[in-house]
């Protein structure tokens, strides 16, 4: 194909350079995590000091899970993530379990929680000391996430380039809060670090609730899997990104964490409902009005880079057959997966509306650590299978065994620690099956396939758009 026949073709080019793929990992990791979770972490192990243990083995795990997936990303050349590594290794009852999950639980879930963490932290200043009303908070965090709804159906170049600015500014939030906190320990603000490790307060029972909360943190470490088409030098720059980043966040939640902890006090973190404007309003007055702004901006920036890689995920999924075709179709000017990415928008919406945070971490976190833990082991069944497959990148294999008997052990124990939300979650992950064996197991009767492709053509004269005219992988 000539270039210029190239240059107006329909297709997702690749525009994610290895500076791009770090902003889009920092900028998923670095979002409401940090300003949310260190509560989720205390309040589950129960002392200051086993709550910092278990964000350093987040980090490590989340080192693990990101080393195994950049093996998968050059293994396994398409874009999708979880769901391309789970057919490509497990097989499609698996992918398409997870699949659902994703649509029904995991994503609306973990994208409403992000939402409303950016509401509130938005409101924040305005209402202090105050707590904002919930209305207000969530009207705040619908106009946020249709916000970037919108930027992701205008522009791939855009929504990358708005990621890479955010994760500048949400570096700077961290060191607004590691700065003082560093400077006040090195005065010796250390009481709130007696008794650290007290047995008496430890929490074991709860101890799968604070894994989750600390690796809801750090979760994003697997977004550069999700775009892999539309890397630049994918090879090269998948394992690069994603050591850089992952090394660079455990060093900046270990130093957060430890601030936090140097200004308040046990009870300051569990009575808080926004432990960063807490610190704020204890260490550096001057700034109680500037760092829920930048909170807020990292949140917007975490929105971001999730409505960017779920709908990859859908654009995939109907390439492969296992979501409806109108769902990898392209804008047939933006170069955008219109379809894929507007999918999300009622459900997201409805989750916002009834939802709460804590409630809905735990919900999502099952059905998401399940799946990720299934896509390593789909590594190490891949890799007995296909010996022979060259992998410019590869990990020892005590990585990925290691990673995903944690992560199913993990799931496990969940069920006894918050067995409501966790039995909800394994619910809509098994109400999957039915759906399979009805419509993409059997074949659909000739009168549902017409209605099918007459309201497909009508929805893609509607939205202007187009299967992708190049091979892309």
């Amino acid at each position: 194909m000539g270039k210029d026949k190239k240059e107006e073709a329909i297709f997702l080019r690749q525009k994610i350079t290895l500076l791009r793929a770090f902003s889009l990992l920092i900028g998923s990791m670095v979002g409401s995590g940090i300003f949310i979770s260190p509560k989720g972490v205390l309040k589950n192990t129960g002392t200051v000091g086993f709550s910092l243990v278990v964000w350093f083995a987040c980090g490590l795990l989340s080192m693990f899970g990101a080393l195994c997936y950049a093996e998968l990303g050059t293994r396994i050349t398409k874009s999708g993530g979880h769901y391309i590594y789970i057919l490509e290794t497990l097989g499609p009852l698996p992918s398409f379990l997870f699949l659902w999950a994703e649509f029904f639980a995991i994503r609306p879930a973990n994208s409403a929680v992000v939402a409303l963490a950016f509401g509130r932290y938005m409101l924040e200043p305005f209402f202090a000391p105050c707590a904002a009303p919930v209305p207000a908070v969530k009207l705040v965090s619908l106009m946020g996430y249709y916000m970037v709804l919108t930027l992701n159906s205008w522009s791939v170049t855009w929504s990358a380039r708005l990621q890479t600015a955010l994760s500048v500014v949400k570096l700077l939030a961290l060191a607004l809060i590691i700065v003082p906190g560093m400077m006040l320990l090195a005065q010796g603000h250390t009481e709130n670090f007696q008794d650290a490790f007290d047995r008496e307060s430890l929490v074991l029972d709860t101890l799968p609730l604070a894994f989750y909360a600390g690796m809801f943190a750090y979760s994003g470490w697997f977004q550069a899997s999700f775009v892999r088409e539309e890397l630049v030098r994918p090879e090269r720059n998948i394992p690069l990104a994603v050591i850089i980043s992952v090394i660079t966040v455990i060093v900046g939640y270990m130093l957060t964490n430890v601030s936090y902890y140097t200004v308040l006090g046990t009870q300051d973190v569990l009575a808080s409902p926004a432990v960063a404007v807490s610190f704020v309003q204890r260490a550096f007055k001057s700034l109680i009005s500037v760092v829920p702004v930048l909170v807020a901006l990292s949140c917007f920036g975490t929105m971001n880079g999730g409505i960017f890689t779920f709908s990859r995920t859908l654009f995939v999924a109907s390439r492969e057959g296992q979501w409806p075709p109108l769902f990898s179709m392209i804008h047939i000017r933006r170069h955008t997966p219109l379809p894929a990415v507007m999918l999300m928008f009622p459900l997201v919406t409805a989750m916002v509306c009834v939802g709460d945070i804590y409630h809905l971490m735990n919900f999502f976190s099952f059905s998401r650590w399940l799946f990720i833990g299934l896509a390593t082991l789909g590594l190490i069944v891949h890799r007995h299978r296909h010996p022979e497959l060259h992998s410019p990148f590869k990990v020892p294999l005590f990585v990925p065994v290691s990673f995903t008997i944690i992560c199913l052990f993990t799931v496990a124990m969940s069920f006894y620690s918050d067995p409501v939300s966790i039995s909800i979650g394994c619910t809509v992950v098994l109400s999957g099956f039915p759906v399979y064996y009805v419509l993409i197991h059997r074949q659909m009767s000739d009168r549902c396939r017409n209605l099918f492709y007459y309201l497909t053509h009508k929805l893609q004269l509607l939205l202007e758009v187009v299967q992708q005219e190049i091979k892309t992988y």
